[in-house]
């Protein structure tokens, strides 16, 4: 399991600077270091992260957006109208709930499916593993900076260490 810090050490070395994004139990320790090192800044959805994350983005930092897959249906338009017209990158941090149809019934659908949108609007992404850490980091600044477009790194439950044992 990785430790909410090193994760946020990771995405800090590749300069990543400015963090925002809705709660969620799979992020919720990522966010208790972030919040701790004051870090992050809160948002209400996650259409309004990401727009948050494009002013960032255009004042010179880079961003991240943290969010449940289910928000991504709420971001659906904004990253179709705003980031991917005008190359406005970020990356995205994304619990994967109902990865191969373990959760509450209200996230199947979208765990089912959430690769597959993602491909379907042409933002690259990766599933983050333990074993993998530095490899997937590494592999989204190269894809952030040569694309300009945003990034997602995909979290299944149990990989970075959570709040609750």
């Amino acid at each position: 399991m990785i430790e909410s810090d090193d994760f946020v050490r990771a995405l800090e070395g590749i300069g990543c600077n400015f963090f925002t994004g809705v709660p969620d139990m799979m992020l919720a320790g990522i966010i208790d270091v972030l919040g701790e090192r004051r870090l992050y800044t809160p948002a209400v959805r996650e259409d309004e992260a990401l727009t948050m994350a494009a002013g960032a983005f255009l004042g010179g930092k880079i961003p991240v957006v943290l969010m449940e897959n289910s928000g991504l249906g709420k971001a659906m338009n904004v990253l179709m109208s705003l980031n991917l017209i005008y190359t406005i990158p970020c990356v995205m941090v994304i619990s994967w709930r109902g990865f191969e149809g373990e959760d509450a019934s209200e996230h199947l659908v979208m765990g089912q499916t959430m690769p597959q949108l993602l491909d379907t609007i042409r933002i690259p992404h990766r599933t983050l593993s333990e074993q993998t850490l530095d490899h997937d980091v590494q592999w989204t600044a190269k894809t952030f900076m040569e694309q300009r477009i945003p990034v997602a790194l995909l979290v299944k439950k149990g990989v970075v260490k959570t709040l609750q044992p």
